[in-house]
This record gives structure tokens, C-alpha cells and sequence, in this order.
């Protein structure tokens, strides 16, 4: 893992090291905690730090054969990093090995692999690290080159901690929220009554039907753009084949939810239902120039027992059944209203690539020098080394790979950065081996245009983002 690290061809690395290396991070889609950044959090221990909420890392060890006691259960923080360590060299073609020891290399300045020999050692000399005030939070992002960062928040919340953030001007990274409305369509789940209980009080709207409810979300969508948002994100694990909305079946659905607490709702309400608020929350994100990203396909929460143990969000999750025609009606039913905000999609399932990649040709109608619709960065399952090669030699089959956005965390950790660096190695060693290949001229203007454009110009012009606290 030296300075050449994944790059190949001398093209690589002259693209990498002159053009790809040193630009900021935008990291439009993560899940840090504002609350962290706004306080400034200094962890104790590496545990806490990596180990506390990811479930990439948890997966690696239950994979290992580990009790769950040192996954998420009352051992210690050093007997879990332990654990952590006995399994790393095991980790061989995982992604998690690459990013673990970029992570030592780039924070604590720390050249040792990890494992049952060094665990003592690392162990050591990262409490120390941490220990430094430098090691905060907000010095973290500082540190990582971030820009701009994007959280992952409920129309319910109060955004309490990003008013502190975009108030506090001694912090230059701009902390956005993101919203995530999810909740808001599970009206065949329990909870439902309670949590729109929950958002008229923030919304200051009494929610009995649909009008009210749309008007609580609308009054929401303008307080998280008073603080720069500018995205939703959907993660739709349910695949209805969407329809043309009817505003008496949309309004029957919510009568039945409210009613049962969700117990009545039938597949076809949830259709309607989730049809029609779909339509007018794109509509809504038009008005307002959002960009709407849609992550869709996960199974979650597939092994019952460990759902009912610790909730979702703890590695139980899988690669579930796609329906590509599905979102190929959204995407219309939307176009067909006129309301088709730019759109990002992202797919668990990487034999999706294909599909996605055509589909996006469909709903190019822009006319502004960005595509409206485009695949998002290999995901969760798939930002792997061979998953996002994969990825991107098929965007570029298919699409027009000089407008493809880059790369996001999608990590509740602040030292997940090195994941960009990652990302950015293999699209050099890729854009390399194919001007290597003859496959391309070497034309240094146009390949160094391209690089720098979906490391960061893209992102930035295609959410409309400034630059740091700059709207």
C-alpha cells in the first residue's frame, strides 16, 4: 500500500497524483451524527471510534465465527478491537482490509497490519492519538478535506444541531441535512399514528388526512432548505408498480392506516399511497432544485431472531429482489407530471448495473448540461475493488461516464474518508488502462478534465452546491 497503491499504468498515476489526490470531498449521502460534529466529540478508544455502529465490520467478524458478546454484546471495548484484529488477516479480497489500514496510515500515521501480533501495539498508540484534541471530530473533517457533508434526516427532526452548525462560523465544512422521508410512506407498519403525531408537532400542523399531511411536509421541505438542503434520499425496499395517482384512493389508504395503526393497509393501498405522495413530493423537489436519490433492493432485517435481539441497522441485511420496472414507472409517473427532479439511482444489486444503465438514457431531458437521471456509485455490497471497476466500466458502456458524480461515505464513521481516496485510485487505474490500452488518446487536457470532474466538479454543479458554508 505505497503511493501507488492500485494504479497500475503511468497514466494512473500521473492522473491520480497531478489531478485526483488533493481535491476536497463532497460527501453528499452519509450517516454521521450532526449532534457529533456540533459538539465536537473526542472518542476514547478505537473501538468507539470504528467498531460502534458499523455493521460492515460486524458482518467480518460474525463471519469469523466470533460470539456475538464481542460484536455488540458486554465485552469490552479492547476484547471487541481484539476480535477485530484476529479476524483482519482472514479479510484477504475484502475491502474492509484496504480501508482498515488506509484508515491507520492516513489518521494515526500507523504502517503496521493489523492483527493478533500488533493488536496490543495499535491499540495503544490510537488511544494516544485519540486522546489528542486533534483527534476530534470536527478535526477529523477537517483533516479529511471534506467541503461539504450531507447527514441523513427525518422530516421529523429538529435540526436542532445543524442551526448550531451553520450558525457557528470557526467550523468551514458545511454540515447540510438530507432528507429522508421513509417513514412518512410506511403506512402498513405499526408506529404510524405516533410518528405523524410526531411530525405535525415539528411541522405545527395537525395531520388527519392527506391535505394536512402534505401540508406538514411542505412546511418541513422549507425549514431543511433555510439550512441547505439540497436532497432527499428514498431507500425503497418495496417494490409496488407505481400508478397514476388517484386522490380518492390515496385518501382512502390514509383513512384505513389511521385507522388500523397500518394493521388494514393492503398491498394496493400501499401502492396508491406511496404513488401518490411520490408525485407530490417530486414535485416539490423540483420546485425547490433537489436532487432525489433513490437506493433501492435491500432485504432487510433477514434473520428474525437477531432483528428481535438488536434492531435493524446491525448487519442483517441483504441483497433483496429488484423490480427495474417499477422504477422505470416512477421515474415516468414523475416525468409524465413534469415533475422529474434530477434523480440519482443506486442499486444493492450489482447485476442491476445493465438495467440502470439504459434506463438512464431514457429520462435524459434536462437541456442544462447535466443528466437529469444518473446511477449513483457502486453501493454498500458493491464499493468493493472489483464491484466499483465493475460499476463504472458499465456506466461507461452505457452512458456518458464524464458526468458520473463520484463517490460518498454512506458511513456512520469520521474516519471513512479514505474511502474517496479509495474510489479515486480505481478511477485513475481505470481511466488509465484504457488510455494504456490505446483505447483512448492521451490527451492529458481532456483526461485531467474528466478526473477533476467526477471527483468533485460534478457533484458540486449537479446539486447546485457552493463551496464549504458558500449556498
Amino acid at each position: 500500500m505505497d503511493k501507488n497503491f492500485l494504479l497500475s499504468t503511468e497514466t494512473a498515476r500521473i492522473l491520480y497524483h497531478n489531478y485526483a489526490e488533493k481535491l476536497p470531498i463532497i460527501d453528499y449521502h452519509c450517516h454521521v451524527n450532526p449532534k457529533d460534529i456540533a459538539e465536537d466529540k473526542q472518542y476514547s478508544n478505537i473501538t468507539e471510534l470504528w467498531l460502534g455502529g458499523d455493521h460492515y465490520k460486524w458482518r467480518a467478524i460474525r463471519s469469523a465465527g466470533i460470539d456475538e458478546k464481542y460484536i455488540t454484546g458486554d465485552a469490552s471495548d479492547y476484547e471487541k478491537f481484539k476480535a477485530y484484529a484476529e479476524v483482519m488477516p482472514m479479510l484477504i479480497g475484502n475491502p474492509l482490509y484496504h480501508w482498515t489500514h488506509l484508515e491507520l496510515r492516513r489518521y494515526f500515521d500507523c504502517e503496521l497490519i493489523l492483527g493478533p501480533d500488533t493488536v496490543d501495539e495499535i491499540w495503544n498508540l490510537t488511544c494516544e492519538k485519540l486522546a489528542d484534541p486533534a483527534f476530534s471530530v470536527r478535526n477529523l473533517i477537517k483533516r479529511s478535506g471534506v467541503d461539504i457533508l450531507c447527514t441523513t434526516d427525518d422530516p421529523a427532526d429538529s435540526l436542532e444541531y445543524h442551526k448550531i452548525l451553520a450558525a457557528d462560523e470557526t467550523f468551514e465544512t458545511a454540515v447540510y441535512p438530507a432528507w429522508r422521508p421513509d417513514k412518512c410512506f410506511n403506512i402498513n407498519k405499526p408506529g404510524l399514528r405516533a410518528y405523524y403525531d410526531k411530525l405535525g408537532e415539528a411541522a405545527g400542523v395537525e395531520i388527519k388526512d392527506v391535505a394536512s399531511l402534505k401540508e406538514a411536509l411542505s412546511k418541513r421541505i422549507a425549514v431543511f432548505a433555510s439550512l441547505g438542503c439540497r436532497t432527499a434520499d428514498h431507500g425503497l425496499d418495496e417494490f409496488p408498480m407505481f400508478v397514476k395517482p388517484n386522490p380518492y384512493a390515496v385518501e382512502k389508504a390514509m383513512e384505513v392506516a389511521l385507522a388500523s395503526d397500518g394493521a388494514d393497509v393492503t398491498p394496493e393501498m400501499l401502492c396508491v399511497f406511496k404513488s401518490g405522495m411520490l408525485q407530490f413530493l417530486a414535485e416539490e423537489y423540483t420546485k425547490n432544485g433537489w436532487v432525489m436519490q433513490i437506493h433501492m433492493g435491500v432485504y432487510r432485517n433477514a434473520n428474525a431472531n437477531m432483528y428481535k435481539k438488536l434492531g435493524p441497522d446491525s448487519g442483517f441485511d441483504t441483497i433483496g429482489n429488484n423490480d427495474i420496472a417499477a422504477i422505470i414507472e416512477l421515474l415516468d409517473m414523475m416525468e409524465s407530471g413534469n415533475a422529474l427532479p434530477r434523480t440519482i439511482l443506486y442499486s444493492i444489486d450489482p447485476t442491476q448495473n445493465a438495467a440502470i444503465g439504459t434506463m438512464l438514457g431514457c429520462f435524459q431531458t434536462s437541456g442544462d448540461g447535466m443528466p437529469k437521471v444518473m446511477q449513483g456509485s457502486a453501493w454498500w455490497f458493491n464499493d468493493t475493488l472489483d464491484g466499483m471497476r465493475a460499476q463504472m466500466k458499465q456506466l461507461a458502456n452505457l452512458s456518458v461516464f464524464g458526468k458520473f458524480l463520484g463517490m460518498l461515505t454512506d458511513s456512520r464513521s469520521f474516519t471513512s474518508y479514505p474511502r474517496h481516496e479509495y474510489f479515486r485510485r480505481i478511477l485513475c487505474d481505470v481511466i488509465g488502462s484504457w488510455v494504456e490500452e490505446g483505447l483512448y488518446p492521451d490527451d492529458w487536457e481532456t483526461l485531467a478534465q474528466i478526473t477533476v470532474d467526477i471527483c468533485y466538479n460534478n457533484t458540486k454543479n449537479f446539486f447546485h452546491f457552493g463551496t464549504g458554508k458558500t449556498k
